[in-house]
């Protein structure tokens, strides 16, 4: 994981510096469960570890629907699916913030232990050299979606196979205190499904990295 952290880290400070300090957006997409958050956090404090630029972490989970939403849609069950998100909304932050002509920008942070995206829940600084953004659906082929990635500098897909993916999905539940049928469900029925559905309808990245 530290070297693709570090891989990950150095491609955004390369693109920072070619593109004469200007903001860089790097991508980091994949199915859930496969790591690709704990390596973006890591990339970011390894660029402000460094001093040479300074980095924040934009997850794509902000945007995910409030259950409100999501129950009057009937989609409350399939919760993480590709269409309960605002992808537009999302697209018009990433916009935003590539363009970086406000002071600050606060930007939505999901909560995973009530499953609820906080508004205003981390501002990004126009200071702010390199955001490296996460989420399942950033290279998505499908519309709205294919409309993400002319937006970043550069593309990273984290691999995972089919059974790691799902050993690693089932720990994550348990974290959560779930029982072993929930477990199942959340699993079987809507994360996995989710993952090869992220994993087969995606755009080829700049980058694929296997985080086994």
């Amino acid at each position: 994981m530290e070297m693709h952290a570090r891989r990950i880290a150095d491609i955004a400070l390369q693109r920072f510096f070619d593109g004469k300090r200007r903001r860089v957006l790097i991508a980091v997409a994949g199915a859930p469960g496969c790591g690709k958050s704990t390596l973006a956090e890591r990339a970011v404090d390894l660029v402000n570890d460094g001093r040479d630029a300074s980095a924040a972490l934009f997850p794509m989970d902000g945007y995910h629907y409030d259950d409100v939403v999501l129950e009057s849609m009937g989609r409350l069950a399939f919760k993480g699916a590709i269409d309960t998100f605002d992808a537009h909304g999302f697209r018009h932050m990433l916009q935003r913030l590539k363009a970086n002509e406000d002071d600050a920008i606060a930007v939505p942070v999901f909560d995973r232990s009530i499953e609820i995206a906080r508004a205003g829940g981390r501002l990004i600084s126009q200071s702010t050299d390199i955001i490296i953004c996460e989420g399942n659906y950033l290279l998505a082929d499908r519309a709205p979606w294919n409309l993400l990635k002319p937006i970043f500098d550069f593309t990273i897909f984290v691999d995972v196979d089919e059974a790691e993916l799902r050993h690693r999905l089932r720990e994550r539940w348990r974290g959560f205190g779930l029982d072993e049928a929930e477990i199942t469900r959340k699993v079987e029925d809507n994360d996995l499904p989710n993952g090869m559905a992220i994993v087969s309808a995606s755009a080829e990245p700049d980058l694929r990295l296997t985080n086994s």
